[in-house]
């Protein structure tokens, strides 16, 4: 039949477009079997892709670096169009764009109804918590795609007001599928109010997302780390203060350059588990969680955003590959540290973030440098991005964003 245009996961370094069959308004046959649900899905909708996007947590399964198998479909950062609906969505419409958490949630479960939809309990036979194309999170097909079904789409979708102005506004308003809450979250996690000194580590999209973040809720300075030049002159470029985590000097000196000071308020992981040591080289994957609770001060707060995860095949060590690491508990228990960690609750954030978009009160797009691409070109994203490029890279497989 095919139909569909989809990114695929082929092998370490590579992906392929290949051709699949149009989704169906169905729940993939493991989820419905084991959470004994109805494989039939009249609470989803099939949405025509406006836009989609390559996330650093795609680029993990790219380079081999998880559990996920051969053929593995892509892509859970997605903004669409309703083009058939299931005859129990109520409040939405075909033709309607909206934007999609990249959380699969029921909208049922106790953990959704208690706002943690990042853990819902009926997607995923596996573990709490599912997302789309990705591994390990209940089999649902990948978004980087020309269509894409969408379970409950009365819980987990919010309509833009107006057509017009959300296809102007759609290279910020691609970013709340995901990595723009998942940038707040962190920083709100990490306490970051009017005032505070932030540092977050990492220049990649979620770390600039979280650095423009802490802007947005009051900072008074944020320190953006990183090894890669191109990417902290990105962070610069709307106002940060960077540290080159290549060179020999201690990030805590580093620091005390720009504060007067080597302890900031609060501090953000945007790195995970793909971590490594200072000046480069070797791989430490606890380097990281290490670093932020060595310059962040007493009863300072870490959020934690970056990706870790329990199966790294390509790990440093046997501990690495189950996820156990080296990390010094002892020094954040001692600093009186509050720690969060895990999967963004995207419904929690992305409505508040969808207004001061639509009222020019963000423009997180320029923060990331938002470079779209058709669909057929993401192999190329995915190796620039593999590269370091600092561009978050749109996929626009219609044609719809305007030039």
């Amino acid at each position: 039949m095919g139909g569909n245009r989809i990114v695929v996961y082929k092998e370490p370094g590579r992906v392929e477009v290949e051709d699949h069959d149009m989704p169906k308004l169905e729940v993939p046959p493991d989820v419905a079997q084991a959470m004994g649900m109805s494989r039939e899905a009249p609470h989803a909708v099939i949405l025509k892709n406006v836009s989609t996007n390559i996330c650093g947590s795609d680029q993990h399964m790219v380079r081999g670096r998880t559990t996920a198998p051969a053929g593995q479909t892509l892509g859970h950062e997605i903004t669409g169009e309703i083009v058939e609906k299931g005859n129990d969505v109520q409040f939405l419409d075909v033709g309607d764009i909206v934007t999609v958490p990249f959380n699969i949630a029921c909208g049922r479960c106790r953990n959704c109804r208690e706002g943690a939809t990042g853990v819902c309990l009926n997607v995923n036979p596996g573990r709490a918590g599912s997302a789309y194309g990705y591994v390990d999170m209940g089999g649902w097909e990948g978004g980087q795609a020309d269509f894409v079904m969408v379970p409950f789409a009365d819980f987990n979708l919010i309509k833009f007001p107006d057509r017009d102005q959300a296809l102007a506004k759609i290279r910020d308003l691609t970013m709340l599928s995901d990595i723009f809450p998942t940038g707040y979250h962190g920083a709100v996690s990490a306490g970051v109010s009017t005032g505070s000194t932030v540092y977050v580590a990492g220049a990649g999209p979620v770390g600039l997302a979280a650095a423009y973040s802490a802007q947005l809720l009051g900072a008074a300075v944020v320190i953006v780390g990183d090894l890669n030049k191109e990417r902290l002159d990105q962070a610069r470029s709307f106002g940060c203060e960077t540290v080159d985590i290549g060179q020999d000097a201690a990030l805590e000196d580093q620091i005390d350059q720009i504060l007067n000071t080597n302890e900031v308020d609060c501090a953000v992981d945007a790195v995970g588990f793909e971590a490594t040591g200072h000046g480069g080289g070797e791989e430490k994957p606890a380097q990281v969680l290490n670093d932020i609770m060595s310059i962040t001060r007493a009863a300072g707060q870490l959020g934690i955003p970056g990706l870790y995860v329990t199966g790294d095949p390509g790990a440093a060590d046997p501990d690495a590959k189950e996820g156990t690491l080296k990390v010094r508990l002892g020094l954040g228990w001692a600093k009186s540290h509050s720690f969060v960690t895990g999967q963004c609750p995207v419904l929690r954030y992305n409505r508040k973030l969808m207004m001061s978009i639509l009222n020019d009160r963000a423009h997180i797009a320029d923060a990331v440098n938002a470079t779209v691409i058709p669909l057929e070109d993401a192999p190329r994203g995915y190796q620039e991005f593999d590269r370091g490029a600092a561009r978050k890279y749109v996929i626009d497989p219609h044609g719809m964003i305007p030039a």
